[in-house]
């Protein structure tokens, strides 16, 4: 021990003698996880990071809660400088991303790589990946593995699940015995479109609007922290949303829910062109045209490049002195290349009348 102790004293020693900092020696360590969930993908600030906690706080307030979906890096950097509450990485990548009708044919791994991007990109907001179709149906034990790979693969702080089955409400309730944050999802729930009869609002007559509460309910029961509610009446939200003690998350459900959720491109007025339009919802407003915007931009490049405009000489920055392009000629006609020698020599000389 005495041996052992003396090594250590040599060692500390030495660190002082140079001046080391030991707090920035651990830091510089590979192997020291990072303060995130399963040590995710970024070091967070608990003051600044959007937790459970401080969403409770919030709906306590009586403050509205924001939730916008994410599907890649550059969004979640967008929801991140805009302040957004909660990114959640929806299935609804199938439509808006992928182009398919429905949310039905995306994968568990397509589903991770979403995840991924937008935890690279989100240190603030909240992050919530959608369990895939087919993922978690079939037991709640293939649930509990499914919620699992999206925290510890996709880097998320809580799951999302739709449905409110009795199948579902027990898979949401071992999910959250496993120690994994659900947050549920009632009304219209796409994935459920098979029986829906087509993506239809629920809560309309007496039975739909008491199913509607009373899954939120048993949601709640089963440990969920929010609960989406989707394509319903503003009076049945308003009804569940007063009834339960956790927060509701509307979504052309009207304005009585604890918060609202958009998808990023339909809020964008992102795309423009008939599939899109065919799949945009009703209740969604367009707070931009940013399709305008990116499809003005595309046609202008497009121009440009055609009419020799761009690049220009404020886009052809790396320059060669005299001296290394005469040299450089003299090596291509060496070479055998005078065509080529020709050419640089031509714009060696454009180049120069630009300058001057």
């Amino acid at each position: 021990m005495a041996a052992l102790l003396n090594k250590f004293s040599k060692a500390f020693a030495t660190i002082k003698n140079h001046n080391f900092k030991i707090s920035t020696y651990v830091r510089s360590m590979s192997n020291v996880p990072e303060n995130t969930v399963y040590g995710g993908p970024k070091p967070q600030n608990p003051d600044q990071r959007v937790t459970l906690t401080s969403l409770r706080t919030k709906h306590r307030k009586g403050e509205a809660i924001t939730m916008v979906t994410a599907y890649d890096y550059p969004s979640a950097v967008h929801l991140d400088t805009a302040g957004i509450d909660i990114a959640l990485v929806g299935d609804s990548a199938s439509m808006v991303v992928h182009g398919h009708d429905t949310t039905l044919p995306i994968t568990l791994d397509e589903m991770l790589m979403h995840c991924r991007s937008v935890a690279r990109g989100a240190k603030r907001p909240l992050l919530v990946g959608d369990l895939a179709f087919g993922t978690y149906e079939s037991s709640s034990q293939q649930a509990v593995d499914t919620a699992v790979r999206v925290l510890k693969e996709g880097g998320m702080d809580a799951i999302k699940l739709e449905g409110g089955a009795p199948s579902r409400i027990s898979a949401a309730k071992h999910i959250v015995e496993a120690g994994i944050a659900v947050m549920g999802h009632v009304g219209l729930t796409p994935q459920a479109i098979s029986v829906l009869g087509g993506f239809r609002p629920q809560g309309r007559n007496v039975l739909s609007a008491v199913k509607v509460v009373e899954t939120a309910l048993a949601l709640q029961e089963a440990g969920c922290f929010s609960v989406v509610l989707e394509c319903v009446p503003a009076p049945v939200a308003a009804a569940a949303t007063s009834v339960l003690r956790i927060p509701t998350i509307g979504i052309g459900a009207g304005p009585f829910c604890s918060g609202q959720v958009l998808v990023y491109h339909d809020l964008l007025g992102m795309m423009q062109h008939p599939h899109h339009a065919k799949v945009t919802p009703k209740f969604c407003k367009q707070f931009a045209q940013v399709g305008e915007v990116i499809n003005k931009a595309l046609s202008d490049y497009k121009q440009q490049v055609e009419n020799r405009s761009f690049p220009g000489a404020l886009h052809s920055p790396y320059k060669i002195n005299t001296t290394e392009v005469d040299g450089f000629l003299k090596e291509l006609q060496n070479m055998g290349l005078d065509k080529a020698a020709a050419a640089a020599a031509e714009a060696a000389e454009a180049d120069r009348q630009i300058q001057q």
